[in-house]
This record gives C-alpha cells, sequence and structure tokens, in this order.
C-alpha cells in the first residue's frame, strides 16, 4: 500500500482584500522526498509556504501537513516540523550558545547545544554575540534552530542567501544527508544550481500558479543544449553546415549552437572545422538546465496580460 503524502495540497486559493496571492494551486511531497517550489518575488511561493507552515488559513481549498490541516491542527503537529522562515528575528546581544540554549527550552527532546552548532559549522562562534555575526552566520544559526527538534518535515524559505560557496555546499550535503535518514523537505530558493542539487521534484510558479512542475528531466527535456565557440576571424555562422534541427546564432563574435543533439552536432561541426581547417576556440558545451527553465517562465509571464 502506497505511503501517504507527507504534504498535500488541493486547489488552495489565498486572497488578501481583491488580491489573489494563490490561485488554485495543487502538488503533494512524499516521504522522504525534497520538493522544490520556484518562481519570481511575488509568485505565490512563501504565501503557500505560510499556509503549510500553519501561519495563516487558505481561503479556499485544502492543505494538509502529516495528515491535517496545519493552521487548525498547528500544536498537533508543531514538534514534528521544522521551519526556517527568509527571515528571523534574533535578540543581538544574546550569543549564538545563548541563543540556541533559549530556544531549546520549547522544543521536546531537542538536540545538544554542541550538535546543534557543529551540524552548521557555528561552533567556534558559540561565544560570539548574534549582534557581531555576519549574515551567512546568522543564517546557519536560523537553520540550526530550524534542525534543533529533529523534524520530520522541514520547511526552508531561501535557506542559502547570504552565504559563501563553500557554506552554501555545505548546507546542501547537511541537507541531503537529513533526507537521506527520511527527513522531507520542502523549499523555496532563488538558486537554481541548489534545486537542482537538492530537489526530486520541482513545480514553478507565476502569478499565483503552478505553471511547471516534474522531475529536472521532465522540466528540461524540452530545452535544447547550447554549443558555442569563438567564430575563426575568416568564418561568419553563415558559413557553418547545415545541422538538422539546430539553430545557428552569431552574438559578439560568437557562434552559438542550439541543439537537441548535442553530440551528433558537435561530431559534425569539428569534421566540417578539420576539412575547413579552422580552430574553434573557446569552445563550451552546455546541457539545459533548471535556469533555462525558469527564465522561460518568467519571460512567458512578462508577457502574459
Amino acid at each position: 500500500m502506497p505511503e501517504q503524502p507527507v504534504i498535500e495540497v488541493s486547489d488552495l486559493h489565498q486572497k488578501y482584500g481583491e488580491f489573489s496571492a494563490v490561485r488554485g494551486i495543487s502538488f503533494d511531497v512524499q516521504p522522504g522526498e525534497v520538493f522544490a517550489l520556484l518562481g519570481t518575488n511575488g509568485a505565490g511561493k512563501t504565501t503557500t509556504m505560510d499556509i503549510l507552515e500553519g501561519f495563516r488559513p487558505a481561503t479556499r481549498g485544502t492543505a494538509r501537513v502529516l495528515g491535517v490541516d496545519p493552521h487548525a491542527h498547528r500544536r498537533k503537529i508543531a514538534h514534528r516540523v521544522g521551519i526556517m522562515l527568509q527571515e528571523a528575528g534574533f535578540f543581538q546581544e544574546l550569543t549564538a550558545a545563548q541563543t540556541v540554549d533559549a530556544w531549546r527550552r520549547f522544543i521536546v527532546k531537542p538536540r545538544p547545544r554542541a550538535e546543534a552548532l557543529a551540524m552548521v559549522g557555528l561552533e567556534d562562534r558559540a561565544k560570539t554575540p548574534v549582534g557581531r555575526m555576519s549574515g551567512g552566520e546568522r543564517r546557519r544559526l536560523d537553520l540550526a534552530l530550524a534542525l534543533l527538534g529533529r523534524p520530520e518535515v522541514l520547511f526552508l524559505d531561501e535557506p542559502t542567501t547570504g552565504l559563501d560557496p563553500e557554506a552554501r555546499r555545505d548546507t546542501w550535503q547537511l541537507i541531503r544527508g537529513l533526507v537521506n535518514e527520511g527527513m522531507t523537505v520542502l523549499l523555496t530558493t532563488h538558486y537554481m544550481e541548489e534545486a537542482e542539487f537538492l530537489a526530486d521534484r520541482v513545480a514553478i510558479m507565476d502569478h499565483g500558479r503552478i505553471v511547471r512542475s516534474g522531475t529536472l528531466g521532465e522540466m528540461v527535456r524540452q530545452f535544447a543544449a547550447r554549443i558555442s565557440f569563438r567564430l575563426p576571424a575568416q568564418f561568419r555562422a553563415a558559413d557553418l553546415p547545415v545541422l538538422g534541427g539546430t539553430e545557428v546564432q552569431e552574438e559578439s563574435g560568437r557562434a552559438v549552437l542550439l541543439a537537441r543533439d548535442p553530440q551528433d552536432v558537435l561530431k559534425a561541426l569539428l569534421h566540417w572545422a578539420d576539412g575547413a581547417g579552422a580552430s574553434l576556440r573557446e569552445l563550451e558545451v552546455r546541457s539545459a538546465s533548471l535556469e533555462d527553465v525558469f527564465l522561460d517562465v518568467a519571460e512567458n509571464g512578462r508577457k502574459a496580460p
């Protein structure tokens, strides 16, 4: 018998006065899955998270977390859920250790303070007042607090904003390790690489609706790979061989080929270059990515009335 989804959203609507922030979205998140909810600013992601975190009731439709309405039964599931908001308020004069200790008082069977700080690489900042910590360090402290109660479900709203590349990668590895142990994650992020690394499935919102959803492979399948190189001085893009199903462009002295089958196109291109005595300098091949899908949605959203 299949497991019940950890998160279930059906025909969810949220209005603020006459403004519809969320317009009839539906999705589910399975146990042990990372689900990324993406979209431009104002797409409705944070409003959706607020409803699922129990901070506000939906105007219409249903939301379920661990089988219950998260607003009506917030106390029932609070000890099973971890929440990392976009911005958290800290007492600036408290140290990182004191902040964790204060938070532990509200949690059933919390992690030890040293473990919580070590998980996010802040053990050497335990005695540092929060007001003297960097933005990235405060963000990691946010994550430590969200994980303090060993949650079954973790909500992450832009979790790595302000982190340097090394800290961001460490955070990804930490989250992936916890997911491998069975935790379920709902994530919002503006870093496409983050979603690609962490997410099992993705949904992209635009103007309050989900307009694309699926696995990464399903999302990028319709987009072409990009092959580019600096054109030799004696050639123009029009001189390149005709390659079936490939769009050829010229950008600032570079040839750009958009190809559905990059391997065959690259073979033909190299064969042509060898015969023409041409050197394809600065040759780059980039597969289609989640960023291509996101930008396509954003562009279509701008065109919409």
